[in-house]
């Protein structure tokens, strides 16, 4: 199954937008059509579970994003990863190093990463929720969590919306399709050797700036850049200076 998906642009390297696990491809909205009118040729897809990319197979969301980009003759592609569109971002690039030339991870998640008891204790929370029906309660839950203070009334309607409908897919989804989660060592990380931007925001969950530490430490052409107004989602809550920060890392000599 390809993943469903959006093109724009037609510049000669490809930006590949992978979105994080409480969003879908219209996370990206703000970003999608400004990068491809600054010369690229854009991507953005929904992962399966997502959007509208339905579960219907046992998978792993690297190989789905590795066969997006093959079937899309797309390969080697600038792969932006936000949160857990990072880790997978991480997974492409340690697996099928051919397939990714450059990385911009924002408030990316990590592939082995213990969470802390505080995470952990939200995420028992979320199942607690969902094991009681509670669909409006999980949904504002990740909304409160996941959205840091710049994001106005219209980020946070968008992520409603986009966490509704990934619940309603996952939860439809017999337990047989769950995704399977390649293992993936710091050993593996260490060997992605691409140009790599590592965005964090201030306002983000402290796990979060403990994986962008790691990351700044292990991946070898690491960047790190702090955002100082920035919550989990950045490219919601202020699109425009994403889009520029995105554009820079682009456009600089090392990124083909």
């Amino acid at each position: 199954m390809t993943l469903t998906h959006d093109l724009a642009g037609d510049g000669p390297s490809t930006v590949l937008l992978l979105h994080s696990g409480v969003c879908d491809r219209r996370m990206w909205d703000g970003q999608f059509h400004a990068l491809a009118e600054a010369g690229h040729r854009v991507v953005r897809c929904d992962l399966r579970g997502f959007g509208d990319t339905p579960v219907d197979a046992p998978h792993t969301h690297a190989d789905d994003v590795r066969d997006l980009l093959d079937h899309l003759g797309a390969a080697p592609a600038v792969v932006v990863g936000s949160s857990f569109g990072g880790e997978v971002a991480l997974e492409l690039a340690a697996r099928h190093p051919g397939h990714v030339s450059a990385l911009a991870l924002l408030g990316s998640a990590m592939p082995g990463f213990v969470p802390s008891d505080a995470l952990r204790a939200w995420g028992g929370r979320e199942d607690e929720l969902l094991e009681a029906g509670d669909l409006d309660g999980a949904v504002e839950l990740n909304v409160d969590t996941w959205l840091g203070p710049e994001a106005g009334p219209e980020a946070r309607a968008l992520v409603r919306e986009m966490q509704r409908r990934a619940f309603e897919l996952q939860l439809a989804a017999p337990e047989e399709f769950s995704p399977v989660s390649p293992e993936v060592t710091a050993d593996d990380l260490a060997g992605i050797e691409v140009p790599a931007l590592v965005a964090v925001g201030a306002h983000d969950l402290p796990d979060f700036r403990a994986i962008a530490d790691d990351l700044t430490r292990l991946l070898p052409g690491a960047r790190r850049v702090d955002l100082d107004w920035a919550g989990h989602l950045p490219a919601l809550e202020r699109p425009e200076e994403t889009t520029r920060l995105l554009t820079a890392f682009l456009a600089e000599p090392s990124i083909r």
